[in-house]
């Protein structure tokens, strides 16, 4: 492995509890601690991080020559003796074997499965980032929290050792179908999706300097991922709705696999990708679609079912053995390190 826990932990930060709460009142449905023997029962304990630093700690691991940035991809090919990809720019490369990794419009997938339009949600999403010295004092910046509301939902947390607080809202829409991480809005915009909500909660929402907003798409999983020497990883193959925070963590899953069948060099280039391939499906698909379960969870209409839902929860962490929040321990439970690669 990387060994770059550490570096990790330095640049993010770690909340000491997670709160899901009404959206209207602020009162919490249900409360989990993220430090009280966390790292006992999961192995590793809850940690909120910018992207942008895990990309960072990830590239500084590779040599300079390996990255080349600003090169889109067009189109792979295998013969079954070598994989090729071909860039917008018109260079080409050749390799033993071809991950596709470029997110839910992967050139790499198009070509080995034909181009399927990704299916529009019918949700929105906002985001900004707010300095935490701006918000300290406010009442509810405590924690890492998740709003449930009525056909949304609106989570925040601390990242970048803390300094800073990302906003995600969500909300049920079919005004905005473009899929953009960078397309900005205005602040009365994203105020005016939530003018019924909190004023406690609005009031944190208006303290960003600026937000961005995209639909959220969806896809089916597939029943195969790769074809020869070439095949696919994280959102290329199975983007992940954000309702579970998996996203980027499946990601990394299928590069840990991947590389540890890679270093075994047991079997042919095609061998390893179908055996890759084997493993990481069900696992992938499984949080796929409960990620996809839990906009339902998260966005109900009708207050009674809201109240049912939290009674639920509540019911469940009195009683069951899972007593996470999000009634995920099956999620957090798996050792990537230790899954069976036979």
């Amino acid at each position: 492995m990387l060994s770059v826990e550490q570096e990790m932990i330095a640049a993010g930060y770690q909340d000491e509890f997670q709160y899901a709460r009404n959206w209207r009142t602020g009162a919490v449905a249900a409360s989990q601690s993220r430090l009280a023997g966390v790292e006992d029962k999961y192995g590793a304990s809850f940690l909120t991080i910018h992207r942008a630093d895990v990309q960072n700690i990830l590239a500084a691991q590779l040599p300079a020559t390996s990255v080349h940035k600003g090169l889109a991809c067009t189109g792979v090919e295998s013969d079954g003796e070598r994989a090729a990809a071909t860039f917008s720019d018109g260079s080409s490369v050749e390799g033993d074997i071809i991950i596709g990794a470029a997110g839910i419009h992967s050139a790499v997938r198009a070509s080995l499965f034909g181009r399927q339009e990704p299916r529009f949600t019918g949700c929105i999403c906002y985001r900004g980032i707010a300095d935490y010295s701006a918000l300290e004092g406010m009442p509810l910046t405590a924690g890492l929290n998740a709003w449930w509301g009525p056909a949304g939902h609106v989570v925040y947390y601390r990242v970048r050792k803390g300094k800073l607080m990302n906003f995600v809202a969500h909300c049920d829409s079919e005004a905005w179908t473009e899929e953009s991480w960078t397309r900005e809005c205005s602040r009365e915009e994203v105020m005016g999706a939530f003018a019924q909500w909190s004023p406690d909660l609005l009031n944190l929402l208006g303290r960003c300097e600026r937000y961005y907003k995209w639909a959220l798409y969806d896809r089916d999983p597939l029943p195969e991922w790769g074809k020869r020497r070439v095949s696919l990883l994280g959102d290329s193959v199975h983007p992940m709705l954000p309702y579970l925070g998996q996203g980027a963590a499946m990601a990394l899953e299928d590069a840990c696999i991947l590389a540890r069948l890679l270093a075994d060099h047991d079997g042919s280039p095609e061998t390893i990708l179908r055996q890759y391939e084997a493993i990481r499906r069900p696992r992938a698909a499984r949080v796929q679609l409960a990620s996809r379960e839990r906009a339902k969870t998260y966005h109900l209409k009708s207050p009674l079912a809201r109240i049912w839902r939290d009674f639920n929860i509540a019911l469940r962490k009195r009683f069951s053995t899972d007593k996470s929040t999000l009634q995920a321990d099956w999620v957090y439970r798996y050792n990537v390190a230790e899954t069976p690669l036979a």
